[in-house]
C-alpha cells in the first residue's frame, strides 16, 4: 500500500516535471534550430576567383561544402534547382611582409583573402543572418589573414590552406538563424 507521503511527493515530482516539461515547449534541443527550417538543400556552384593564384576558388568551394555537411543540417546538392544558392567570388588576395631581417629577408608574411558571398534563395531572396543591412547589394564580404614564416618550412600554400578553412568556418557561421 503506497502511503500518503509517497502518493503526494510522486504528485510533487508529476507536476514538476509538467511544469518543467511546459517551460521548455518553444526549445530544441541540438543543432537544428540554429538554422532555417524552411531550407534542406543547398547548391553550392564553383566560387569564382579575381586571384591569379591558381585554384583558390576550387579550394574554398570545397572547404565550404565540407563545412556544410559536416556543421549544418543542410544537404549540399548538384543542381541549380535547390532550396538555396550559395555563392562566392574572391575580391582580393595578398601578401605584405609583416617583419623583415636587417638585409631585407622576410622573416614573417601576412596573407589576406577577401571573399564576396551571397546566400538566396530560389526566389533570389537574401538569406544570411543580417539580411537587415541597408546594402545597395545583398551580398557580404569576409575576410582571413594568416602569417608565415618561410624559413620555418611554411609556404603561401600552406597558409592559403589555413586561411581557406578558417574562411570556410566564417561563411558557413553566417548560414546559421538569426536570433
Amino acid at each position: 500500500m503506497v502511503s500518503h507521503w509517497q502518493r503526494r511527493s510522486l504528485m510533487l515530482l508529476a507536476s514538476g516535471f509538467c511544469l518543467l516539461a511546459c517551460g521548455c515547449a518553444g526549445y530544441q534541443v541540438g543543432t537544428r534550430s540554429l538554422y532555417r527550417p524552411d531550407v534542406r538543400t543547398v547548391y553550392v556552384p564553383m566560387f569564382e576567383s579575381d586571384s591569379l593564384r591558381r585554384n583558390l576558388g576550387e579550394r574554398l568551394t570545397e572547404a565550404v561544402v565540407r563545412e556544410i555537411e559536416l556543421k549544418t543540417p543542410y544537404k549540399v546538392v548538384h543542381r541549380p534547382d535547390a532550396d538555396s544558392i550559395l555563392s562566392a567570388r574572391i575580391i582580393s588576395d595578398t601578401k605584405r611582409v609583416v617583419a623583415e631581417e636587417v638585409n631585407d629577408i622576410p622573416r614573417d608574411i601576412e596573407t589576406d583573402l577577401i571573399v564576396q558571398v551571397d546566400w538566396s534563395d530560389h526566389r533570389g531572396q537574401y538569406l544570411m543572418q543580417d539580411a537587415n543591412f541597408n546594402f545597395s547589394t545583398i551580398s557580404f564580404s569576409v575576410a582571413q589573414n594568416a602569417n608565415f614564416v618561410p624559413e620555418g618550412g611554411q609556404s603561401v600554400a600552406t597558409v592559403h590552406q589555413e586561411a581557406i578553412q578558417r574562411l570556410a568556418e566564417q561563411i558557413v557561421s553566417q548560414m546559421e538563424s538569426g536570433w
